[in-house]
């Protein structure tokens, strides 16, 4: 099975020769190429949710902003149809209130920030999994321990309901070793490791000045799931790339 975390960078045509119109054929020959089972992206906004349903032959792309009127930005999942079947989907938000769409921690940037969990059959697995894809809070770091904290949770409630293996992807904004990132740590019944240790470098900024390169997409992954091979999408061509972060991208089974 293969799995992808995604950012695919806010499309305000911001980017010169990386805007989004330019990388469209490139992600979209990527995808083609690896077809994973599922792609968890962020940062998608409206016009790129539709684009993304319209040209990503072969996924079913599903998912709502994070905004009080279901606009902005969307954690988007897109589904295989050849392999993978959508059982379920949930959207909540990061927050005190998770259903009240649009809301959000006191202590974090203006941004609603939400988390998609999906359950999904994949082909050649003995049974469902989940699947967990998330954007915490770029400015605040206790808005984004609380934000991952929520997620955990929630996580081992549906776990407790009825246990599958499940995968927690996504733009976490934290250093590997933030603190903001220690929860992970803090709900040992998930038994969750970290699949994409061994990649030093996601976010990228098209290699411009201005922002140091860092690792903030992570894929954690419950006991079940045994990684053959996580690896960058770093495709590039001209100087165009898929993303100002590279996807990643874990190939895996149950054990």
């Amino acid at each position: 099975m293969k799995f992808t975390t995604f950012n695919i960078r806010c499309d305000y045509d911001q980017d010169g020769k990386n805007s989004f119109r330019y990388r469209r054929e490139l992600i979209l020959k990527k995808i083609a190429a690896e077809r994973p089972d599922a792609i968890g992206f962020q940062e998608v906004l409206p016009h790129v949710q539709r684009w993304l349903r319209e040209n990503l032959s072969g996924y079913t792309v599903i998912g709502c902003g994070r905004d009080a009127d279901f606009g902005g930005e969307a954690m988007t999942i897109a589904v295989r149809n050849e392999t993978a079947e959508l059982l379920g989907l949930s959207i909540f938000w990061l927050s005190p209130e998770p259903y009240r769409p649009g809301s959000r921690y006191e202590n974090q940037s203006d941004c609603p920030r939400t988390c998609a969990a999906a359950e999904l059959l994949v082909q050649g697995a003995p049974g469902p999994i989940r699947l967990y894809n998330t954007h915490l809070d770029h400015i605040g770091a206790e808005a984004r321990a609380q934000g991952l904290t929520q997620v955990l949770r929630r996580m081992e409630e549906d776990m407790a309901r009825l246990p599958m293996p499940a995968l927690l992807m996504g733009d976490m904004n934290a250093l590997p070793d933030s603190p903001e990132l220690a929860p992970v740590g803090d709900f040992p019944a998930l038994g969750l490791t970290d699949l994409t240790a061994g990649i030093p470098v996601t976010f990228h900024n098209y290699g411009l000045p201005g922002e140091e390169p860092c690792k903030i997409d992570y894929i954690y992954a419950t006991p079940q799931f045994k990684a053959e091979r996580v690896e960058r999408w770093m495709d590039e061509e001209d100087g165009v790339f898929l993303s100002d972060h590279y996807p990643v991208c874990a190939e895996v089974f149950l054990h």
